[in-house]
């Protein structure tokens, strides 16, 4: 597959990041709503996903999984794209949306050549998490509006909604 700094229709480049590793770059101006790219990767069951990825064997969280349902997760390193590059921000610049069996990147705002994409993972946050828990899910952001973790925001009481129209997907 051709790398992201080789194809023209793609808005960004692979480069070294600052947030984790490797991250995906804006080569020209992204406008908000822009979809961007797919994430890829081949569609497995949250059980494989575990076996694939035991957390008691990483010193800290890292995968490639995106949920996609809830018998679904997306692993983006196997048959993945570029895609599997964007890293997590608390204020993040993108944002992952679920379109029937698709996972879409599209731009939140504005994104200026030179920026690192980035969207919130939002990864599932259960009542027994605990202070270790938050330092293996440690985010590396650095924006002013860090919450500390690539854990979802902790749920607060309030009103139901209506479902929307679009899904927001998470990573996993």
């Amino acid at each position: 597959m051709p790398t992201a700094s080789s194809r023209s229709d793609y808005p960004f480049e692979i480069r070294k990041s600052r947030i984790q590793g490797r991250g995906a770059f804006a080569t020209r101006r992204i406008r908000p709503g822009q979809r961007i790219i797919e994430y890829t990767g081949e569609p497995i069951s949250p059980d494989e996903g575990d076996r694939r990825y035991e957390e008691d064997a990483m010193g800290r969280h890292h995968t490639f999984l995106f949920t996609l349902d809830d018998d679904t997760v997306v692993d983006g390193k196997v048959g993945g794209n570029e895609s599997r590059f964007i890293n997590h921000s608390c204020d993040p610049n993108c944002e992952a949306i679920i379109e029937g069996k698709h996972i879409w990147i599209y731009a939140k705002k504005n994104i200026q050549p030179g920026a690192e994409l980035t969207y919130d993972y939002q990864y599932e946050r259960r009542p027994d998490h605990t202070k270790e828990d938050e330092e293996f899910y440690k985010c590396q952001c650095g924006t002013a509006k860090c919450r500390g973790t690539i854990l979802a925001p902790p749920k607060r009481k309030r009103a139901k909604k209506k479902a929307t129209k679009k899904k927001t997907a998470k990573r996993r």
